[in-house]
């Protein structure tokens, strides 16, 4: 069994993953010291992560839904549940689109109806910008906030974003504080 960092054994170094100091072990003297991630960036990582799990190659998204710090949802873009992937059947396009795919956006929002989550309130980390649907259907979800890693086609939102007074927020990460 591992030994387990931190005041009750000081003979291993505490790390972020275990402790609220992100000092590592560097001898009595001297302390490295590494940056700690905002909370923007903290949920935007965790957004890439859940992009991993896109079964569309066209384009991996990911999305989370996140109320007082609280994970609620996630979801990526993926085929109907139970049906065949793009991956794996190919691609069904339309006017230049996959429709194959529900969005990672819908999934998130789908997967907290499901488990009768309300997301009044909620903010949702994208790791691309919605589309103008996507973006209807947080509007009508209750989300206030919605944080974003790149633009993607559809400037829509940001105009109606002002009108509604939804958050629109792109969070850009630096690639040296990647998981």
């Amino acid at each position: 069994m591992a030994a387990m960092a931190g005041p009750m054994n000081p003979d291993v170094p505490a790390t972020s993953a275990n402790s609220e100091s992100t000092a590592a072990h560097a001898g009595p003297s001297e302390q490295v010291v590494t940056p700690r991630v905002g909370w923007d960036e903290y949920f935007m990582n965790i957004a890439r992560q859940v992009a991993t799990r896109s079964t569309c190659s066209r384009k991996h998204v990911g999305a989370l839904i996140v109320k007082n710090r609280m994970i609620l949802a996630t979801g990526y873009n993926g085929s109907l549940r139970g049906l065949a992937h793009c991956d794996d059947v190919g691609h069904l396009m339309e006017n230049g689109h996959c429709v194959r795919t529900v969005h990672a956006e819908a999934n998130a929002i789908v997967q907290a109806a499901r488990s009768g989550t309300s997301l009044e309130g909620a903010a949702i980390y994208v790791t691309a910008s919605p589309c103008f649907n996507c973006f209807k259907l947080i509007a009508n979800a209750g989300i206030s906030k919605i944080a974003f890693g790149e633009f993607y086609r559809d400037e829509k939102i940001y105009t109606f974003a002002v009108e509604m007074g939804i958050e629109l927020v792109e969070v850009k990460i630096e690639s040296s504080l990647l998981l």
